[in-house]
């Protein structure tokens, strides 16, 4: 479901530039490291350059 990955999402980001997790440990944090990741390797790159 679309909606519930954005909603990881943003705890992902919030993790990410708030705590400097990466993405891998923010998704084990929230206990998502056994599902799909859902972002290709561009949504990736681009949520590395807003960290910036």
């Amino acid at each position: 479901m679309m909606a519930d990955h954005d909603n990881y999402q943003v705890a992902i980001d919030i993790l990410r530039c708030h705590l400097g997790m990466s993405a891998e440990e923010a998704r084990k944090e929230l206990g998502l490291d056994t599902m799909n990741k859902g972002l290709t390797d561009t949504q990736e790159a681009l949520i590395g350059l807003s960290g910036d």
